[in-house]
């Protein structure tokens, strides 16, 4: 019998890095939240499925065109 062990940590950031945090997670939001209406946009359209290697070429783009992606 194997044991696991879990260790929790809690963090107590500052105003900056909540600030930080919040800014991340609201950009990660947004380029799902985009991702998920090509796909059902692409299938609507032309019955096809887009796939997770398809949008993530596209990363590195869009990388380039926003700068607010380059710390995501």
């Amino acid at each position: 019998m194997t044991m696991r062990k879990a260790f929790k940590y809690r963090l107590y950031p500052t105003k900056p890095q909540v600030k930080d945090l919040e800014q991340t997670l609201e950009l990660c939001r947004e380029l799902y939240n985009a991702a998920l209406q090509e796909r059902r946009d692409a299938y609507k359209k032309a019955g096809k499925s887009v796939g997770l290697y398809q949008q993530k070429r596209y990363l590195p783009q869009i990388r380039e065109e926003l700068p607010q992606y380059k710390r995501v």
